[in-house]
């Protein structure tokens, strides 16, 4: 088992910053892909970024990719979302996920195996 737990949300200006974590616990955290997925109201869950197990690569979606970065730090079990250039469409609650196929980075939400319980964004215009 994997517990997860997403800190970091809150209300922002359109143009701020915000930096998501999620920190790990139980096995071993380095053995994980990991992502960030968010939802939006009335939206189904959409894949926002993916990490590989040592960080050596990197998915972002579209709507992201240039504003958003996702990386690790395996030595404390954290997961990060810098988030940048924040934009109204972002509003969501953002959940970070482990995925036991660790060497490769993983978008399908399906292939996750562990979730946490999400941190809600705001970004106001």
């Amino acid at each position: 088992q994997v517990q997860l737990v997403e800190s970091g949300g809150g209300l922002v200006q359109a143009g701020g910053s915000l930096r998501l974590s999620c920190a790990a616990s139980g096995r071993t955290f380095s053995n994980y892909g990991m992502g960030w997925f968010r939802q939006a109201p009335g939206k189904e869950r959409e894949f926002v970024a993916a990490i590989s197990w040592i960080g050596s690569s990197t998915s972002y979606a579209d709507s992201v990719k240039g504003r958003f970065t996702i990386s690790r730090d395996n030595a404390k079990n954290t997961l990060y979302l810098q988030m940048n250039s924040l934009k109204p469409e972002d509003t969501a609650v953002y959940y970070c996920a482990a995925a036991s196929r660790g060497i490769l980075v993983i978008t399908l939400q399906a292939l996750y195996d562990y979730w946490g319980q999400g941190t809600q964004v705001t970004v106001s215009s």
